[in-house]
């Protein structure tokens, strides 16, 4: 990942000054917008972990910009649906996108072909929140530690498997990263969606699994999933106890991310404006709190540090798929 200024007051000034900035020398157009409703286009289906975060920011943004933003969930391809929408549409900033990693990092590498570019065909707003994976076992599985379950990989290749929400998810290459970092190995079992899978590891039919944190959440509390590790290169607030998978495998870090991009060629005061909305949203109390309910490290970027994060991203994920040889139609 791109350095950023992960402190949330520093990242929500850094926002907060390039929209009073941008604002205070755009065009008259900047005043003007936006003069009618907002589509926020979340490019899967509703009640993911992407449409909790649109619709909690949407809701606040729609206050600040005194007109209504709406979500819209176009969901198909992977995300690519959604994402080639907004990619197509007129660059005014009123179509938006709440992007992923998949959207912008995974699926360009991932699928044989796909309609966009997800650096070229978008124009970068903010990097809104990070929201942790998780490593879960089975608790019937002799490993406690991280440490403790790369021994039992290692002293046993190829007898143990692990679950993900499907092929090509962030989820699956997170654990195709585990696996070449610590140098173990263990058959990938795809589902479709995270419930069937967690369903099967809650029933010990696969001893392991990553996860998007919120997800597993309540089965981690409740002792019917053993939470090893966190995938961000800090440790959770709402899971303060369990460690990160980088303090066992110096530099792994995954995540689910979720970014705010308009179509290429959207006028920057308009950029501005959006981004300065999307900072004070974030910086709401109510939303904060709902944020770290749900996991989520708000982060609140500037443009080009999205840019830059993008960038990153994708330079980070090309070894991982290329040495997994996952290519997806």
């Amino acid at each position: 990942m791109t350095k950023l200024c992960l402190t949330r007051r520093c990242a929500l000034a850094a926002g907060l000054f390039l929209g009073v900035a941008l604002l205070a020398t755009g065009p008259l157009q900047a005043a003007e917008f936006p003069d009618r409703q907002v589509t926020m286009v979340v490019p899967f289906a509703a009640g993911g972990s992407t449409d909790v975060v649109a619709r909690i920011l949407a809701q606040k943004m729609s206050d600040d910009l005194g007109q209504q933003v709406i979500v819209q969930n176009v969901a198909g391809a992977g995300g690519n649906l959604g994402a080639d929408n907004v990619a197509r549409a007129d660059p005014d900033g009123y179509t938006i996108l709440m992007g992923t990693v998949a959207t912008h990092a995974l699926n360009p590498l991932i699928l044989k072909s796909t309609p966009y570019d997800p650096e070229k065909d978008f124009a970068p707003i903010s990097l809104l929140v990070l929201v942790p994976n998780v490593l879960v076992v089975n608790p019937e599985l002799p490993a406690k530690t991280v440490a403790e379950l790369i021994a039992l990989l290692k002293s046993k290749p190829g007898t143990f498997s692990y679950a993900s929400s499907g092929n090509g998810t962030p989820l699956h290459l997170s654990g195709e990263l585990f696996k070449a970092m610590a140098g173990v190995d263990m058959e990938h079992i795809p589902y479709k969606g995270s419930g069937p899978a967690l369903n099967d590891v809650l029933g010990n039919q696969v001893p392991i699994m990553f996860d998007n944190l919120p997800s597993s959440s309540g089965h981690i509390k409740s002792g019917t999933l053993r939470a090893l590790a966190v995938t961000t290169k800090e440790r959770a607030p709402s899971f303060p106890d369990v460690p990160t998978l980088a303090e066992t495998v110096p530099g792994y870090e995954t995540y689910t991310w979720n970014a705010l991009f308009a179509p290429a060629g959207t006028p920057t005061d308009v950029i501005a404006r959006l981004n300065l909305s999307a900072s004070k949203a974030l910086a709401d109390p109510d939303v904060a709190k709902r944020m770290v309910e749900f996991s989520a490290v708000v982060i609140a970027s500037t443009p080009d540090q999205l840019a830059a994060h993008v960038k990153a991203e994708i330079a980070k994920w090309t070894p991982v798929v290329r040495d997994a040889k996952i290519e997806l139609e």
